[in-house]
This record gives C-alpha cells, sequence and structure tokens, in this order.
C-alpha cells in the first residue's frame, strides 16, 4: 500500500479511491494511535467532525462517525462548515480530535479525510504514518480491540459551531468595514453560510455569488482557482474589492476595483505592513514557500521585513511559523496564516483582515498591493506522469541545469510533484514573459517525456 497522506490529508475519487470502508479504517485507526499516544488518558475522549458541501461528504461524515463512536469517542458533528472552522472548534471545545471531510480546491467527484489534533493542529507526519500502519494491520485481518455498552462513543450535533466561529473572527477584526461594498465568491463550497454572515456583521455591503451549494457545484467555475466571474462581478457592482475562497475555504485570493488580481503573495505583503504597523509581525518576518514570486521577496527585503522560505504546502510553513515564533506566513495560492488567531490557512479571516485594512487606510487594494512588483512566473501542471521520480530523473536534473543556465541571475526553475493531485508542477520565473512561457513549455515536453 502506498503512502495514504499527502500534504493535506487523504484524497481520492469518493467511493473509488477514498470509500467508507477507507473512512470508517482510519477514523478506527486514528482513534486508536492518538489513545496509544496519551491523548485520551484520564477522559473520555471527544471528536469534532465537518464537512464541505460535496455529496460524498454526506456517506464519508457516516463512516467517519461510525469509527469514531465504535472506537469510544464522542462525536460533535458541526456540519457543512469551513476547514478552519473545525480547527478552531476543536481548540475551542477542548476536543482531542477533528475531522474534516473535503478535497479543498478539487473538482467535486474527488473527496479527503484531514485530522486535526487537540488543540486545532495538523497530525504530525509521525502519527500519519502510524495511523497508516495501524489503518493496514487492520485491513489485512488483525482485530480491533472493540468497547461494548457504555464505552461505545455518543453522537451528537452542535449546532452552535457556526455562531461561535463567525463570532471568533469578528473579534479579530482591527475595524470595521463600513463603508466597503464587497463581492464574495463562496465558490458554492463550505463558507457559502459563515463568510458572508462575519462580512455582514462586519458592517460590509456584500454581494454574494457562488454560495448556493448543491452537492454538485462546489469549484464548478467559481471560487478561487475560477476568478473571471469574481473579476466581472467586482465591475458590474462598482465594488471596493473581491474575495474569493475555495471549496473548504482555507484558502482565499481577491480581486481589486479594477478586476485584477491579488494573489496570495500580494495579499500576505499587505498584510505584513499591517500587523508591523500593530506590533503584531512577529520577530518582523513571514514565512512564504519557495512558490512565492521572487517580486514578493524583494518587496519584504526593500521594507526591511524578513523572509524565510519553506517547501510547498501550508503544512511547511506553518511548521516553521511555530519552531520559530513567526506569527504570519502563507502561500501564492492563497493559504495564509495568521497564526495568532488561526492555527491553519483561513480564507475568510484572511479577506476579512485585508479588507479591514482598505477600509482603515481609506486606500485601493490596488494601491496596497503595489508593494511587490508580480515578476512574470509561469506555472504548467504536467499530467499522467510518475511524479515518484521528478527528483530522480537524471535527465530532467539535466534539462533544469540548462534552463537555469539560461536564465542566469534574471529568474529561477522549480520542478515538483504536487502533493494532493497526480501531476508535477513546472513553474519558470523570468524577467520576460515570453522567455518563461518558452523554458516552462520546453520543460513540461521533459517532464512528459520522461517521465510519462
Amino acid at each position: 500500500m502506498g503512502r495514504l497522506f499527502g500534504t493535506d490529508g487523504v484524497r481520492g475519487v469518493a467511493n473509488a479511491d477514498l470509500t467508507a470502508e477507507l473512512a470508517l479504517g482510519l477514523s478506527v485507526a486514528a482513534a486508536h494511535v492518538l489513545g496509544e499516544a496519551g491523548t485520551f488518558e484520564g477522559h473520555r475522549p471527544v471528536a469534532v467532525v465537518g464537512r464541505d458541501p460535496r455529496a460524498s461528504g454526506e456517506f464519508l461524515e457516516a463512516a467517519v462517525v461510525a469509527g469514531l463512536a465504535s472506537a469510544g469517542v464522542d462525536v460533535l458533528r458541526v456540519g457543512v462548515l469551513p476547514t478552519p472552522a473545525v480547527a478552531h472548534l476543536t481548540g475551542a471545545l477542548g476536543a482531542d480530535l477533528g475531522v474534516m471531510l473535503s478535497a479543498s480546491h478539487n473538482a467535486m467527484p474527488d473527496n479527503g479525510i484531514k485530522f486535526f489534533a487537540r488543540g486545532g493542529h495538523k497530525l504530525a507526519d509521525e502519527l500519519e504514518d502510524r495511523i497508516e500502519q495501524v489503518y493496514d494491520q487492520h485491513r489485512t485481518g488483525a482485530p480491533w480491540d472493540r468497547p461494548t455498552g457504555a464505552g461505545v462513543g455518543r453522537v451528537n450535533a452542535y449546532d452552535e459551531g457556526a455562531d461561535q466561529y463567525i463570532a471568533h473572527l469578528i473579534g479579530v477584526l482591527p475595524n470595521r468595514l463600513e463603508g466597503l461594498r464587497i463581492v464574495l465568491d463562496e465558490a458554492h463550497g463550505a463558507a457559502a453560510r459563515v463568510s458572508p454572515e462575519a462580512f455582514t456583521r462586519a458592517g460590509a455591503e456584500i454581494v454574494t455569488i457562488g454560495a448556493d451549494p448543491d452537492g454538485l457545484n462546489i469549484n464548478d467555475g467559481c471560487g478561487s482557482t475560477h476568478l473571471d466571474l469574481l473579476k466581472a462581478a467586482v465591475v458590474e457592482h462598482g465594488a471596493d474589492l473581491g474575495i474569493a475562497h475555495d471549496g473548504d475555504a482555507d484558502r482565499c485570493l481577491a480581486v481589486d476595483h479594477t478586476g485584477a488580481e491579488i494573489d496570495g503573495d500580494q495579499i500576505l505583503a499587505v498584510l505584513a505592513l499591517s500587523m508591523r504597523e500593530h506590533g503584531a509581525l512577529r520577530q518582523d518576518t513571514v514565512v512564504a514557500t519557495v512558490m512565492s514570486n521572487l517580486g514578493f521577496k524583494l518587496a519584504m527585503e526593500r521594507e526591511g521585513i524578513g523572509f524565510v522560505a519553506t517547501a510547498v504546502g501550508d503544512r511547511y510553513v506553518l511548521e516553521s511559523m511555530k519552531e520559530h515564533g513567526y506569527a504570519l506566513g502563507g502561500e501564492q495560492s492563497g493559504h495564509v496564516i495568521i497564526l495568532d488567531h488561526a492555527t491553519t490557512g483561513d480564507g475568510t479571516l484572511t479577506g476579512l483582515l485585508l479588507a479591514a485594512r482598505v477600509a482603515q487606510t481609506g486606500r485601493t487594494l490596488q494601491d496596497l498591493a503595489s508593494v511587490m512588483e508580480r515578476l512574470p512566473q509561469v506555472l504548467v501542471n504536467v499530467r499522467d506522469v510518475d511524479k515518484s521520480r521528478v527528483t530522480t530523473s537524471a535527465e530532467l536534473a539535466a534539462a533544469v541545469t540548462d534552463a537555469e543556465r539560461e536564465l542566469g541571475a534574471t529568474g529561477r526553475v522549480l520542478l515538483r510533484s504536487s502533493g494532493t493531485e497526480p501531476l508535477v508542477r513546472v513553474m519558470v520565473e523570468a524577467a520576460d514573459i515570453e522567455q518563461a512561457r518558452s523554458i516552462a513549455g520546453r520543460l513540461a515536453d521533459v517532464v512528459k517525456s520522461t517521465l510519462g
């Protein structure tokens, strides 16, 4: 069995790769592993379980709840809520475990399972590895030690979760949003209820799109991976800005009043300056990944703000932040972590804080984001290749070396396998967009021919 856990939980096509049996087995295994680690010692364990609106989430939620309860864990079902809401509630309710069912920005047929430890933090790699080992032992016939009678877990709905999460978001804001008109694209996802409510309570006038989930339309032509509808809506309604989430609302991308995209790097730059002004940017440092635009790094250097680069994946950004005590980090894709107020990327919180900066300064988002100039960057996703060989292919390494020699000091190349999808990402950055496109295309062809 290959490793089930990627950079962001377990994902796959629901009812094909990610079955009810797998969801149940992993949940039982997680309960046993955390029990062995002493997490439940001295008390009856409690888990918070939430999901996004995907149709498959209904049966997968039932499987996860059944697995946890059969292992003696009491379950609080919070229903359809964003991933960061489940993380927040796991900590706020003093739960021992959180489980989120979502495939984030992936298409509707996919789904995923993400586990949170006590406090709402992502599980350590070694715990995920141990869960896989225990699950595999059970899958091949090893019997479980099962509680009976009063020892089985009890299952209850926790309907207060949405309001509790919204109150948390409003409590974080440094100022109100009166005077702003904001378009919100909810990707027909998990934030379709809580995000509009939070922005409204904060004082903004809102227009919503992509806020009618039916279980089948999540991320379908809308949300943070499809910004055209949001760009058009911002211009049509004369809005000050637009905010886009993905399916589980742990991402935030934005659009300024002209309809121009504001990516995660630019959002980080705006928030870094705001947090430093308020004395909240610990060590005057921001954490981002190697995929961040070189223009972001140059802007931070110019503003006297330190920059720490990590591997791609918000879990690695978070690990660096926790290890060194930094307060702000994120990814170009819109995962932004404000560690004083969230344990994971929170798209609604990020959008609220971005809007608060616009309201506080009286400047347009376009003006605020101009603190950094994005260098041309081309990203090509190469599908249907053996992504496990991306770091070991000599032919591919030689092609990268040639590309780097051609770019010199004016650009860079990055090849990496996706942690959540079956593909290899080719990123090329250059001072000239045509050069970046040319080199990215050549490298993508090499990836296809070498790893295909």
